[in-house]
């Protein structure tokens, strides 16, 4: 009785690890379809994005029912993590936030409230960033760098 008891336990066991297994690698395949919005809340509409070469974008979006700004880097093929970061800067508040590591496919959500304010924003995959300043307000032009280190 002892014996059956223990190779039911071991096989529910069995059972359970294999559903756990299955259960993981579903959620870990999810991660390529990353969507700005999907990132920082479907309220949250892309105003503009910048290429970061060929390796991604960075995007900036808007929610006009609470007046903040969302930016996230989102590598164009997910992979082996590597050195990613998203910042968002606004010049009139000094309000900022950024987020930076090694990624497997985006960098962020960085927040900051921007609504009636220029915003200055950028991202980073590996040796290429991009930084756009002075964006997103009519009286401007804003200004686009592109770096390769």
């Amino acid at each position: 009785m002892r014996i059956a008891h223990n190779i039911a336990a071991a096989g529910a066991l069995t059972a359970l690890a294999v559903g756990a297994t299955t259960a993981l690698g579903t959620t870990a395949s999810a991660a390529p379809n990353v969507t700005p919005q999907g990132a920082c809340g479907s309220a949250y509409k892309t105003v503009n994005s910048a290429a970061i070469g060929s390796r991604g974008t960075v995007y900036l979006t808007y929610n006009s029912s609470n007046g903040k700004n969302c930016v996230v880097t989102i590598r164009s093929a997910p992979g082996k993590a590597t050195y990613m970061s998203t910042y968002i800067y606004v010049p009139d508040t000094e309000a900022s936030a950024d987020d930076s590591g090694n990624y497997t496919s985006y960098a962020g959500p960085a927040y900051a409230y921007g609504k009636g304010h220029c915003v200055s924003w950028g991202g980073t995959i590996d040796n290429v960033s991009v930084s756009v300043e002075h964006s997103n307000c009519a009286a401007l032009k804003e200004y686009r760098v592109t770096e390769t280190r």
